[in-house]
């Protein structure tokens, strides 16, 4: 059963979600980044190129020719083919359509009240069904 770990009150989610991606890399990780749209998406991968001068974190996006061999996807579908069902990083505010195929999913909520909102509904929806979750709320400084 997929592992659920929500951290709220996130100032910067795709910032966030860079260096929650580098401690998975360091864990030999495979990982899957769902975000909201294609211009989070776009953002996202430029930021993991740049957002550590020492870190090397390769990925693509989902149906890349080199998806199979590289650790990190990117991708804005539910509907997108994924190599490995390893750790999903949730940013959208969606559930993820097959969720439920990852081995430990992180859910990363802002403090904007659409956000919190709809990260509470999830976490209903998952608590019902009976996923053990687990909740962080970030620290800010």
């Amino acid at each position: 059963m997929t592992r659920i770990d929500f951290h709220s009150n996130v100032p910067d989610k795709l910032g966030y979600a860079c260096r929650l991606v580098r401690k998975a890399r360091a864990a030999n990780c495979r990982i899957v980044v769902l975000t909201q749209d294609t211009a989070d998406l776009a953002t996202l991968d430029q930021q993991l190129w740049t957002f550590s001068e020492l870190d090397f974190l390769p990925h693509v996006t989902a149906g890349d020719p080199l998806a199979a061999s590289t650790p990190v996807i990117l991708t804005d579908s539910d509907d997108a083919d994924l190599p490995h069902y390893h750790i999903l990083i949730n940013l959208s505010a969606r559930t993820p359509a097959h969720f439920a195929r990852f081995e430990r999913m992180f859910e990363i909520i802002s403090s904007a009240d659409d956000d919190t909102m709809a990260g509470r509904e999830r976490y209903r929806f998952y608590q019902q069904r009976g996923y053990p979750l687990t909740h962080y709320v970030a620290d800010k400084a």
